[in-house]
């Protein structure tokens, strides 16, 4: 039971969170969303900064999962696998109607700033990002699919800042015309051999 709860707590809080800002979403309100009688929190939540931290953490889980099942299958060549990655995030940011963004991202620049607990959690994040990116970039270097002058980490790691970059954009304009731009900058230009 109580793990349970704990999971529908994290549940409801991230989509509310991701929706309306961590500051802007108020423990009563997740509480109801989840279906959960008022004083559960503080049972598996010692506070909402304890609560963002481990929303953190919901967020980290289901982004390695989700790299996990989008770039493991090597039947694929990389280059493929990374863009079949993108435009999966991308379909899922239309359904959106281009307002949500990046949980992690949206946390980055509401809280990333403002408390160092936030700001060490979410820069690892960020490292958690790259990693996978910056794997499959190896091994497209080592096909010769991408040129040899491009260092694998460094170009994962810029692929996430721009991606953020992106989003960030994309929220305001309400429009793809963002993304597509990163495509077409990574993906026909920087990686293009």
């Amino acid at each position: 039971m109580g793990k349970k709860t704990k999971q529908r707590i994290l549940e409801a809080g991230a989509e509310l969170v991701h929706r309306k800002g961590f500051n802007n979403t108020g423990i009563s309100e997740i509480l109801k969303a989840a279906d959960v009688p008022k004083g559960s929190f503080y049972f598996y939540f010692s506070s909402k900064e304890a609560f963002g931290l481990e929303l953190v953490e919901y967020h980290r889980a289901q982004f390695v999962r989700a790299m996990e099942l989008l770039l493991s299958d090597d039947s694929i060549p990389p280059l493929e696998r990374l863009k079949a990655m993108f435009a999966r995030l991308r379909q899922r940011l239309e359904e959106g109607g281009y307002t949500l963004g990046c949980p992690i991202g949206n946390l980055s620049q509401e809280m990333g700033d403002l408390n160092p607990e936030f700001e060490k959690s979410l820069a690892s994040v960020f490292r958690d990002m790259a990693g996978p990116a910056a794997g499959v970039l190896s091994q497209a270097k080592d096909r010769g699919d991408i040129p040899v002058t491009v260092d694998p980490s460094a170009m994962a790691d810029f692929m996430v800042n721009s991606w953020q970059g992106a989003l960030v954009r994309m929220k305001v304009e309400k429009s793809s015309r963002p993304l597509e731009l990163f495509d077409t900058f990574v993906f026909d230009t920087l990686l293009s051999v």
